[in-house]
């Protein structure tokens, strides 16, 4: 069977069968579905925020880890403000696009551009950091799987790209259990262990490998450094306000629904972990996690509702990273229209899924996941930065449009959004200052790196596009065309070839380059009986190079007829099986290969298909 054949099976059956456009409204999202796919990643970061914070505070001594409870009140209400904030969006832009469609209107092309590259980098890094944190979900519960963590991490993610290749609706319904297996599991710790804190038969968790506690002063600095890593509760919340579109109509009202009930049980769940770890006295391991720590002592050590809840735990996490596939590749078309990325990641695949940006997206945080070995609180300081520039950019443009446009209650509007950029961009100061010796730096450089790439896309394909006008164009004169039949020798193949050359132009030549002198002068008494009114030229190779004499004669052609065409015809076997092409040359895919970027060439290539 040929490979495309063989290819075009596997992807069937990885894909599924190809969905025609006019049912692209049937691959909406319902409130149910959306919460699913575009609230998994605000979701599942309770799992590990809690953590993060834990683990700083650690540094000032145990007696610290009381402070984690303030810091998270303080972290749901700017998740509220910001989460208001995203809702008056929601209403002003149903189009979708989120941050980099605000700040392209009301801020215009730069900030618009900064947004934009901290939204994909944000989202690269949120599949890694995701995958991540659900394998050390698994770790923990299965400790011997500690080694193996990369392969796992690279393998969950092929599984996301797979079931997002497959499309919307598809992938709403493989992600929608766990997503609510998790909120269910979630919410039952956090009441149970609520009970238990009323009952009064609260006992300290005793840590695995717990994590070493310098005795550090607490200041400023390491307390807002805690607040910081906490912040990673509040990623993904731009995620319904970016997928805008992918909900069933009315679809605004469904997003906006959708994101408060994200709001309401990511505070819910993110309070009662630390509430509870505080309860609990849990202390940070080096290779257990809080959530399951959290789990053996309200649940019991390693019983079925502790396997449970780091089941669910590992899914969510996992699935976590189908927010960024569902926001990636819609944001990365919307750059492509613009004309800043790529053009190639506005298409629709066969499963109107954007499937290049996909694979990209996969691609990327494959490499992020083997650079830093899989592990999440190195990818935690990368992580934020991007989240936040997009927060104070997309609330900026809103008060500038509500300023714009003064529409009735325009001052309330503006306030909420004032005050969520405000929030927000206090965060990023502070996430930037102290993330920055971690490893933020790196997010800070590629951050305008990026936009000078999106900038230098535009140019080019502007040049392109003048170029390419009609305007005060003038058609040239017919032009002569010399057409070159590089042989190999003299069989039905070659002469199909020639055939087809000669309905081209009256001047075809077939041409051959000599390394063989007995082969040369059989070939000169064979081709007048085949072929008598079409040219043989031969050529000497001293070397015994093919190209190189060839190149030369088709240079010397052009300069002797500067403007015109020189089209190469080139004979081509095709084998019955796609392993047959091991046993022939590839000498066609060579000249064509060397004469992709002449000016005035054409190529073409002659198929002559062998049978089995």
């Amino acid at each position: 069977m040929p490979e495309e054949g063989l290819l075009s099976q596997l992807k069937r059956f990885l894909v599924g069968r190809p969905i025609p456009s006019h049912l692209a409204h049937h691959e909406r999202l319902s409130r149910v579905t959306g919460l699913a796919i575009l609230s998994s990643d605000a979701l599942s970061s309770v799992a590990y925020a809690t953590e993060e914070v834990l683990r700083v505070l650690l540094l000032a001594g145990a007696g610290a880890l009381a402070l984690a409870s303030p810091i998270s009140f303080v972290i749901a209400a700017i998740l509220a403000i910001v989460v208001f904030s995203y809702r008056q969006t929601i209403f002003a832009y149903p189009q979708g696009g989120g941050a980099f469609l605000v700040a392209k209107e009301n801020l215009g092309e730069l900030p618009a551009l900064i947004a934009a590259a901290s939204l994909l980098i944000d989202y690269i890094l949120t599949v890694a950091v995701s995958i991540a944190a659900g394998v050390a979900a698994v770790t923990s519960a299965l400790p011997n799987w500690h080694v193996n963590r990369v392969e796992l991490a690279l393998g969950l993610v092929f599984v996301l790209m797979v079931g997002n290749l497959r499309g919307t609706k598809e992938s709403g319904r493989i992600f929608a259990v766990p997503t609510y297996f998790f909120i269910i599991t979630t919410l039952t710790l956090v009441g149970v262990g609520a009970w238990r804190v009323a009952a009064g038969t609260v006992l300290p968790v005793t840590p695995v490998n717990p994590l070493p506690s310098p005795g550090a002063s607490l200041t400023l600095f390491l307390l807002l450094t805690a607040f910081s890593n906490g912040c990673t509760a509040m990623t993904g919340i731009e995620a319904v306000s970016d997928g805008v579109p992918s909900f069933k109509p009315p679809e605004a009202r469904n997003a906006a629904a959708t994101m408060l009930a994200m709001a309401a049980l990511a505070i819910t769940m993110f309070l009662g972990i630390t509430l509870l770890a505080h309860a609990y006295q849990i202390i940070p391991s080096q290779t257990e996690t809080v959530v399951s720590q959290l789990a053996r002592g309200v649940f019991g050590e390693r019983g079925i509702a502790y396997y449970l809840m780091q089941a669910s735990t590992t899914l969510i996490l996992v699935l976590a990273a189908n927010t960024a596939y569902a926001d990636f590749p819609r944001l990365a078309s919307i750059l492509a229209r613009h004309g800043y990325v790529p053009r190639q990641l506005a298409n629709q695949g066969d499963r109107l899924a954007f499937s290049n940006g996909i694979v990209g997206l996969s691609l990327f945080a494959g490499i992020l996941l083997v650079a830093f070995g899989g592990d999440t609180h190195s990818l935690i300081p990368l992580y934020m930065i991007g989240v936040f520039v997009s927060f104070t950019a997309s609330q900026a443009g809103m008060v500038v449009r509500w300023r714009r446009l003064r529409p009735r209650g325009w001052r309330r509007q503006a306030l909420v959004n004032g005050f969520g950029a405000l929030v927000t961009g206090i965060v990023l100061i502070v996430v930037a200052v102290t993330k920055a010796h971690e490893g933020a730096w790196i997010i800070l450089i590629l951050i305008p790196f990026n936009v000078v790439l999106f900038r230098q896309t535009r140019r080019h394909y502007a040049r392109v596009a003048e170029q390419l006008s009609l305007k005060n164009y003038v058609p040239p004169e017919p032009r002569r065309n010399t057409v070159l039949v590089p042989i190999g020798g003299l069989h039905r193949s070659v002469i199909e070839a020639v055939s087809y050359a000669k309905s081209l132009s009256p001047d075809v030549r077939a041409v051959y380059v000599g390394m063989d002198a007995a082969a040369t002068e059989h070939l000169k008494e064979e081709w007048p009986r085949w072929e008598p009114d079409v040219r043989l030229v031969v050529l000497d190779s001293p070397y015994r190079s093919l190209m190189e004499p060839l190149l030369e004669y088709i240079d010397r052609i052009a300069r002797g007829h500067p403007g015109d065409y020189i089209t190469i015809v080139l004979p081509e076997f095709v084998p019955a099986r796609w392993w047959h092409n091991v046993f022939h040359n590839q000498r066609a895919l060579l000249i064509k290969g060397a004469l992709l970027f002449r000016p005035n060439i054409v190529v073409t290539s002659v198929p002559f298909h062998l049978k089995h």
